[in-house]
């Protein structure tokens, strides 16, 4: 097949034929000698409001194939690589993996499917019980502290926007893999080549039972509300492990998937002298603002023949620190994501077809050891106190502010013209009064900033919603060359140990940790 890229057509026409006399132009040949067309990328160039192009990429199969080849030089035309995943060849032996993540799911998934049969131990409920408990979480208020919006089959992304785009090189193609095995479980296949692709909360939860049953019948096995509390070592080297303070497991290969606010494991490990150190993330609020508005700024009048618009923003402050929107949920909503009684964080959600009124994103200031200590665990504390401020300025509630009174530094009375689209009870405080002076002065450094690029950004309007304290790990576990801790046998993994953000990086790191298990 040859490869052809950059072909342009506008979104108001896109249809195949025109789409087929494009790449036969770019080819120099008749559009009757194209045999197939397939999709390899799709993208929008929205520069001009008046004329937005979808681009694509495409694989064709051609008569002649060859001979097109040799008197086409262009960069947009080549010969379709192969872009086959290959899992290396290696021993069969015993695995636990700890969570059922995208790490944990995915290590288990290419295990299972190379003839490994891992035990998966997951602290929270299998997805379909989990949804259930969170949604009367966010009725009730009453938190289950092992299965909620971080903990659970599924991990946190569960209960995000489902977003599969990242900027990481992918030599080995495992992200085509991770594509692909989303698909084989019910994942739309536009995933594959959109450019921004998404699932969604509402299509992620079905595909992640899926996963699930197909992991079983190639011979893995799930142990729910199963919480990892002991590891026991001999020469360095791991021999058990327990789980729920009671039952031993005989262990020498161990995938610490356990996500990024696993705060009692971490303990746990530390304690027990795993190498781990602080790292820098990033914390602040979600901001909403009416998903036509960012439409209309995003695409222009067009902007009803295009999918609900995201954007991302970033800026350095005065005070040196950076600032960034980050998870945008384009028709989306702010959610409870609390996984601790007491303390309360927040996050982002959208169904795949983004059909709330509202947009909302993350915006988030950089944070460092520099700013909360360079103990292993003290971006863990700093997490906590910020949370614990949230839950006790909000009574227990998201805490809310209209933009306008968070620059005055007032508690907001009444919303305006922004309709609050949130899943769990909110209320009004004063997010100066729990977030530190240098991230509040930053926020509102940057959103005058951001307002230049879209307009109404800075409305007096927007209703921003706190605290978002889980932009990533706050601490990393160190690993070797092979993905092997300072404990021979355990290897960390994905977002919770540092090495991953977000769902496909976090499953992508599951597969590469599953290669060094088997090589090993």
């Amino acid at each position: 097949m040859i490869r052809v890229r950059q072909i342009k057509i506008s979104i108001q026409s896109n249809s195949l034929e025109e789409l087929k006399s494009k790449i036969a132009t770019k080819l120099k040949i008749k559009a009757e000698d194209i045999k197939n067309i397939k999709i390899n990328k799709k993208s929008i160039d929205a520069r001009k409001k008046d004329n937005i192009m979808f681009v694509y990429e495409f694989d064709v199969s051609v008569l002649n194939e060859e001979k097109i080849l040799a008197r086409n030089k262009s960069n947009d035309i080549l010969k379709t690589p192969n872009e086959e995943y290959i899992f290396p060849k290696g021993n069969v032996k015993d695995v636990v993996i700890v969570g059922a993540g995208p790490a944990g799911l995915f290590a288990s998934y290419i295990l299972s499917q190379n003839g490994f049969k891992p035990l998966i131990i997951e602290r929270g409920e299998k997805v379909e019980d989990r949804e259930k408990t969170v949604e009367e979480f966010w009725k009730t208020g009453v938190l289950n502290e092992n299965s909620n919006v971080q903990f659970g089959e599924g991990g946190a992304g569960t209960f995000s926007d489902g977003k599969l785009n990242t900027l990481v090189k992918d030599k080995n193609f495992r992200m085509k893999k991770v594509f692909e095995i989303f698909v084989e479980c019910g994942a739309p296949s536009e995933i594959m080549y959109l450019n921004k692709p998404h699932i969604g909360t509402d299509v992620l939860k079905k595909v992640i039972k899926n996963m699930r049953e197909k992991i079983i019948n190639m011979g893995g096995t799930f142990k729910y509300n199963t919480t990892l509390t002991d590891i026991i070592i001999e020469n360095q080297k791991l021999k058990q492990i327990e789980v729920n303070n009671s039952e031993i497991i005989n262990c020498e290969n161990l995938v610490l998937a356990i996500g990024h606010s696993a705060r009692d494991t971490f303990e746990m490990l530390y304690n027990k002298k795993i190498n781990i150190s602080a790292k820098p993330f990033a914390v602040g609020v979600r901001i909403q603002h009416p998903q036509k508005m960012i439409d209309m700024q995003q695409y222009g009048n067009n902007y009803k023949l295009l999918d609900p618009a995201s954007y991302k923003l970033t800026f350095t402050a005065s005070n040196k620190r950076g600032v960034y929107s980050f998870c945008m949920c384009p028709g989306g909503y702010v959610v409870n994501a609390s996984s601790e009684e007491g303390f309360l964080a927040v996050n982002g959600m959208s169904n795949h077809a983004r059909e709330s009124e509202n947009a909302n994103s993350a915006l988030v200031v950089t944070v460092s050891p520099n700013d909360f200590g360079e103990n292993a665990l003290d971006g863990i504390k700093f997490q906590r106190e910020l949370e614990k401020l949230a839950y006790e300025k909000g009574n227990g509630k998201i805490p809310v502010q209209l933009l306008e009174d968070f620059k005055n530094n007032i508690v907001s009375k009444n919303f305006k013209e922004v309709n609050p689209i949130f899943k769990g009870k909110y209320e009004f405080a004063n997010l100066n009064e729990i977030l530190p002076l240098y991230v509040c002065d930053s926020l509102k450094e940057a959103i005058d900033e951001f307002d230049k690029k879209i307009k109404g950004y800075g409305r007096e309007d927007a209703i921003l919603a706190g605290v978002e304290s889980r932009t990533s790990s706050p601490v990393r576990i160190e690993r070797d060359e092979k993905l092997v801790s300072n404990i021979k046998g355990i290897y960390p993994c994905g977002e919770g140990a540092g090495y991953a953000g977000g769902i496909t990086t976090s499953a992508m790191d599951g597969i590469k940790v599953a290669e060094e298990i088997a090589k090993s």
